[in-house]
């Protein structure tokens, strides 16, 4: 579905200010965006505009579109461009996301969806070996290879964005980024380490070995990391707009090693090839939507809908919440056991009812009101650990029924992922989660383009069912779990909040608002505190210090706590969030992780 194209003129910056940020920023010296890495801090408090990401290129050039006059959307635009190349594992223009964006003036929410779809060739049988009749093994068969790649939104997203929201061209906001590119970066020790773990995908895609393990090696910490094909094709979709992407040279080699993954000849590597043509990205158009809603403690709450499962998940866990008296002190215990029982009914209900709306009647109206909320509040017993699964709630809303239990199906959207929030002086709000899905995506690079593709398909479910919602069907966009989240407080911004994680994204995103709303935490207590993430699993997996702090208090109740930690990488960090928070006198408090991922970085125009 398509939208007017709006251009909110009221508070349009002068466009020429932008292309001076531009630059400005185009000209850094090499060692800039190095100075910013040390300096980067995870708290910043001030006016003027805020950012917040995972990186400190990304964060250092939001900022100054900020500073020049850009709005919300100018800067998140160039923030993630910048996450694309300097984040290259997790975002990027191989992938998609979904933006939700406040405009203070017309005082409306709005969203984009810019998840992947499904290609026309898909079939519902895509995920199985012919060899065995069984799916292929999810890692590395599976999400390193071309049936896994969905057809990229990002570039789409981003366009749509600057139309609908912003103040300056995507030549302007990608500016920052060609620069970033053809420069380089100075390579640290996450970047060194997700690199290494995927090492043995890489090197199976010489194109992708070349450009990431040179000589054989992942870059070493402290080196430059430049990327001149990403700088050049980033140049030729500013100088052309988005049909230098989905039509033309670069969707042609798109659809190519799709169909034919460049494998290493030497690689055992399976690498079945998927089914994308050139046909399938010229017909990629974002879809603009209704956010969802939801009150909670007088707050407006607004989230990502379907596609995405974010917003609903999210939403109606707040909703369940919403009917009890949570707090800290004596409180603590209890109320982290309801979040994990709301959660976990969330959960239930998202798998069973969510899925892409075009292809699934999804009952959006009904998981968000308080009446559904109020029937499967009753299923939760305030003093004990329910038995799980637990199943879906009923639509009818009636008395504390529930629907037969469906078989379970394993999680399989990776923890990578990365996420973006802006505030501007005027009050725009943006909250942005793109994704390539795996950590390094499907491992294979375009050729001379400098991009990796992603293998967000993989969040299909591999068998197919008729009755799943987020089963396979070509042109479907799979399922997904990013949440990003704007909060409003009487009309105006409040919280802006997102993360990472794959199905951790919802628990996250939940955590941090009962953390900061409930519990009696300062916004950067609420992000750096130790998560858990109840999936609707008989334990939860929790970060090693949420079980150290908060075990004892847990243990009555009889929630069952385990080390967290996946199939994809031994780390134990759930989530990497980026937040913000405006009080009433318009002071802006921006937070980036102060930890994990190696720790984000928050940024403000004026600090004070």
């Amino acid at each position: 579905m398509t939208q007017t194209h709006i251009r909110p003129r009221h508070l349009v910056a002068s466009a020429a200010a932008v292309a001076v940020t531009a630059a400005l920023l185009t000209v850094s010296p090499p060692g800039a965006e190095a100075a910013a890495a040390k300096s980067s801090k995870s708290t910043a408090r001030g006016t003027g505009g805020a950012v917040s990401s995972v990186d400190a290129n990304a964060s250092r050039i939001g900022r100054d579109v900020l500073k020049h006059g850009g709005n919300a959307a100018d800067a998140a635009v160039a923030m993630a461009s910048a996450l694309g190349v300097a984040e290259p594992y997790s975002a990027g223009i191989g992938g998609g996301g979904y933006f939700v964006y406040y405009d203070a003036a017309r005082k409306k929410v709005s969203t984009i969806d810019g998840r992947e779809t499904a290609p026309a060739g898909i079939t519902r049988n895509a995920f199985i070996d012919p060899a065995t009749g069984k799916p292929y093994p999810f890692t590395p068969q599976l999400v390193s290879s071309g049936v896994a790649v969905g057809v990229p939104g990002t570039v789409a997203t981003w366009d749509g964005a600057l139309k609908r929201f912003g103040t300056t061209t995507l030549k302007q906001a990608l500016a920052p980024s060609i620069a970033l590119a053809r420069k380089g970066f100075v390579v640290d020790a996450t970047f060194r380490n997700q690199t290494l773990d995927n090492a043995d995908r890489f090197a199976a895609f010489p194109d992708t070995a070349a450009l990431f393990l040179p000589g054989g090696d992942a870059p070493k910490v402290g080196t430059r990391f430049r990327n001149p094909d990403l700088a050049r094709t980033l140049t030729s979709i500013a100088k052309r707009g988005p049909n230098a992407f989905y039509r033309g040279v670069v969707a042609r080699d798109i659809a190519r090693v799709v169909r034919s993954p460049r494998k290493d000849p030497a690689s055992t590597l399976p690498a079945p090839a998927g089914t994308m043509t050139a046909k399938d990205l010229a017909r990629y158009r974002i879809r603009t939507q209704s956010p969802t809603r939801v009150s909670y403690r007088g707050l407006d709450v607004y989230g990502m809908a379907p596609s995405s499962s974010g917003g609903i998940a999210v939403g109606e866990a707040l909703n369940i919440l919403e009917t009890y008296r949570l707090g800290g002190g004596k409180r603590l215990g209890r109320s982290l056991h309801l979040y994990l029982e709301a959660s976990a009914r969330a959960f239930a209900d998202r798998a069973k009812y969510v899925g892409d709306p075009k292809y699934f009647k999804v009952p959006t109206k009904t998981l968000l009101s308080q009446k559904f909320a109020n029937s499967r509040r009753c299923t939760i017993n305030a003093t004990r650990a329910s038995a799980r699964p637990v199943a879906a709630g009923s639509l009818s809303g009636r008395g504390c029924g529930s629907v037969v239990k469906t078989q379970e199906k394993p999680d399989t959207e990776n923890v990578s992922t990365t996420h973006l929030s802006v505030v501007d002086k005027w009050g725009n709000a943006a909250s942005y989660t793109l994704t390539i899905e795996q950590t390094g995506g499907s491992g294979m690079t375009v050729p001379r383009r400098g991009f990796l593709l992603n293998n967000e398909l993989t969040d299909f479910t591999a068998a197919y069912d008729a009755k799943d919602p987020n089963r396979i069907i070509p042109g479907k966009r799979p399922r997904s779990s990013m949440s990003p989240t704007i909060v409003l407080k009487n009309g105006k911004v409040k919280y802006v909040v997102g993360s990472p994680g794959g199905a951790t994204i919802i628990t996250t995103v939940l955590q941090i608002l009962v953390n900061r709303i409930d519990l009696g935490m300062t916004l950067p207590q609420a992000v750096a505190a130790p998560r858990a993430s109840q999936r609707n699993a008989a334990s939860t997996p929790t970060e090693p210090e949420f079980i150290s702090r908060y075990s004892r208090l847990l243990a009555p109740y009889g929630q069952q706590l385990t080390p967290s930690g996946d199939q994809f990488t031994s780390a134990a960090e759930i989530g990497a969030a980026a937040a913000i928070e405006v009080d009433g006198r318009g002071r802006m408090t921006a937070v980036a992780e102060p930890v994990r991922r190696g720790g984000g970085t928050a940024r403000v125009v004026r600090s004070n």
